[in-house]
């Protein structure tokens, strides 16, 4: 049989990664590929390719005994050190990674956004004027729009962030931004849900849930006395009588000490 032939051919694919400047390490073996053609296997003494092998396929003719090199191939075996998967950019790239000069299209499939002539049902429940969507039928408007998904997403990531009901200081809170002086609602369908907090000392210029809240809320009282800190009371230095203490003198006194005296006794026996 014509694959005999070529799987007894070890030497003749060895001798072809010789001729190609490699140096193949021990035979791995053998695989027949069809009735004319066997793939030999050895390892790849290559410095940064642990675990490769080097596949060389050899085909033949029917009837001939004439050996011909089909492929010469770098292959990864098991264990073999490989790069990571390839990932595109656009499923990489996350919140936080647009720098200044940087540039980010939405892609034209974007489910987050839709032509501007669709309705989005975008309303307003306090003023449900639908203006703006028939001066973007007559081109004067947008020319993509958020997507029913796309304002849903961003309202349940608003929700579950650090600026919704569940963050650590909207539950330890009194109060909600629904109810704060400075709380912007924002236009839309999702005024009743969000606005925008404009308290410099609290979360400025960033969109927060109506059920967040902070100790800045508009409604906060007052400390006792009208000044000082809300988490102490006021401190009245009025009532408290200054009393100065005089340090005491420093005198030098002799101290007198009793010294051991050795004194001879002479006895004497009469």
């Amino acid at each position: 049989m014509q694959t005999d032939l070529l799987q007894r051919a070890e030497a003749f694919a060895r001798d072809v990664l010789v001729a190609e400047g490699e140096n193949p390490g021990g035979h791995l073996g053998s695989r027949i590929e069809n009735d004319f053609a066997v793939a030999h296997y050895f390892h790849a003494q290559l410095s940064g390719y642990r675990g490769w092998q080097w596949c060389v396929v050899l085909a033949g003719s029917p009837g001939s005994t004439e050996l011909t090199v089909s492929e010469v191939v770098l292959l990864p075996g098991d264990g073999a050190l490989l790069s990571p998967k390839w990932v595109p950019w656009s499923a990489r790239v996350s919140a936080g990674d647009l720098g200044p000069g940087d540039l980010l299209a939405a892609a034209p499939d974007d489910p987050r956004l839709v032509p501007g002539q669709i309705d989005t049902l975008d309303v307003d429940p306090i003023d449900r004027d639908q203006v703006g969507q028939v001066v973007a039928e007559i081109g004067l408007g947008r020319k993509r729009l958020l997507s029913f998904d796309g304002r849903a997403e961003a309202a349940q990531r608003w929700y579950d962030g650090d600026r919704g009901p569940s963050s650590p200081m909207a539950q330890n809170s009194r109060f909600e931004c629904a109810a704060c002086g400075f709380f912007l609602p924002i236009t839309g369908a999702l005024r009743p849900s969000f606005g925008v907090c404009a308290n410099e000392y609290g979360a400025d210029g960033v969109a927060v849930s109506a059920e967040y809240g902070c100790g800045a809320h508009s409604d906060t009282p007052m400390p006792p006395g009208g000044q000082g800190s809300p988490a102490f009371d006021a401190y009245d230095d009025g009532a408290v009588e200054i009393v100065q203490i005089v340090a005491p003198v420093e005198v030098d006194v002799p101290v007198e000490v009793d010294v051991p005296v050795e004194v001879d006794v002479t006895v004497s026996a009469d």
